[in-house]
């Protein structure tokens, strides 16, 4: 593949647009379905919770989550408005009902007041943090004392793999992403490290190893 072809590529993970956003969309949700679950699952979410996602995509696994625990309230955040649109669209019922909220974003500022969430978590948007630590921060503000934060990622050794991460990403490993968090007041109360089999884009089916990372205010 050409270099702008990859840089394309990269782009639209970042920040899908257009009709090859909703496409990339409907990808994204399916290759990432365990790796989002094992991130909603690491929340240990309890009856009642208020949770955000950042960077949710298509949002096609909000179901899942508002079905783990009753009561619960998703809030989504995307810096995408076509993924935003989507997601919407996607989610027609839980939003009518109240379950679910989306908000549009610049990707730096939470538009949401202090100690406003009980559980927090994001899949495979660390790489493309502006600022980590003051974005990390932005995350510690609006979670509520004891209140939990799930960062789940591909390790750099998957992720350097792909021709397109030269471009747009800014790889982590478990130990990176530790270093990272070691600058902030958050606690790291668990980790976990899993492999599991995706298809590349050729087609062919390859190993991935994932970790979510979990925190506590």
């Amino acid at each position: 593949m050409k270099q702008e072809e990859l840089q394309a590529i990269a782009s639209q993970l970042k920040k899908p647009t257009g009709e090859k956003g909703i496409e990339m969309g409907n990808m994204m949700n399916e290759t990432n379905i365990n790796m989002t679950r094992h991130s909603i699952q690491h929340l240990n979410s309890v009856s009642g919770n208020t949770i955000l996602e950042i960077g949710h995509g298509n949002a096609g696994h909000v179901a899942y989550l508002l079905q783990q625990k009753e009561n619960t309230t998703y809030y989504g955040l995307e810096m995408s408005e076509i993924m935003f649109q989507e997601a919407q669209e996607i989610n027609h019922k839980f939003q009518s009902e109240g379950q679910a909220h989306f908000a549009f974003y610049d990707g730096n500022n939470i538009p949401f007041q202090d100690a406003f969430f009980d559980r927090i978590f994001t899949v495979n948007t660390i790489y493309f943090w502006q600022h980590p630590e003051a974005f990390l921060l932005e995350i510690y503000r609006v979670l509520k004392i004891k209140g939990i934060f799930c960062i789940t990622f591909a390790e750099e050794s998957f992720m350097k793999q792909l021709p397109f991460t030269q471009f747009e990403f800014d790889l982590y490993s478990t130990e990176k992403a530790e270093k990272l968090v070691a600058q902030t007041s958050f606690k790291i109360i668990g980790k976990e490290t899993l492999t599991e089999k995706v298809k590349s884009k050729t087609g062919e089916l390859v190993d991935r190893a994932f970790t979510t990372i979990v925190l506590e205010k």
